[in-house]
């Protein structure tokens, strides 16, 4: 079973210890997680999300560019996604296709973040909000984006991990 971003940080207290990129991350999840069950618009989301409790100590800017940029771009993220999902991605949960549209963004339009960050910081979101393994299928899906996304920084990391062994 599926619990809502209610369940966890977004939704008003982000604990302590969260960098300003990972609460812009929550409270963008949360934004896209209302889009989605509600149809509100982008403008609506971040007017409801600016008033919540510990917002102010997000990275405004980049939670913006996230939600509208996901927002923007959500069809084409949803076919890059498709390739690597084993079902209809309307048939995800909702947490879950949020966390995948926001990751696939983030991969393909932030190129200075590391693809091992973005990824991790999606697995944390789909651990702290989605269903039980919800985080594996999350971790699975954008590792796959990633290395067709980003073949080379891929490559190198599997290099690097196998020259350590």
């Amino acid at each position: 079973m599926t619990a809502g971003p209610s369940r966890a940080a977004p939704g008003g207290k982000p604990s302590g210890g969260r960098s300003p990129r990972r609460r812009a991350r929550e409270f963008a999840l949360q934004g896209l997680y209302q889009w989605q069950l509600s149809g509100n618009d982008e403008a609506a989301i971040e007017a409801h999300l600016s008033d919540a409790e510990a917002f102010d100590k997000a990275d405004r800017e980049f939670f913006g560019k996230l939600l509208r940029g996901v927002l923007a771009q959500r069809t084409t993220l949803q076919e890059q996604l498709q390739a690597y999902l084993d079902r209809p991605f309307r048939e995800l949960s909702p947490i879950e296709a949020c966390v995948l549209l926001a990751g696939a963004f983030e991969l393909n339009n932030y190129p200075q973040t590391p693809y091992r960050v973005i990824i991790n910081e999606s697995i944390e979101l789909a651990k702290g909000f989605g269903g039980t393994d919800g985080h594996k299928y999350v971790n699975g899906v954008l590792d796959k984006l990633a290395a067709s996304l980003r073949p080379a920084e891929v490559e190198a990391k599997r290099a690097a991990h196998s020259r350590s062994r």
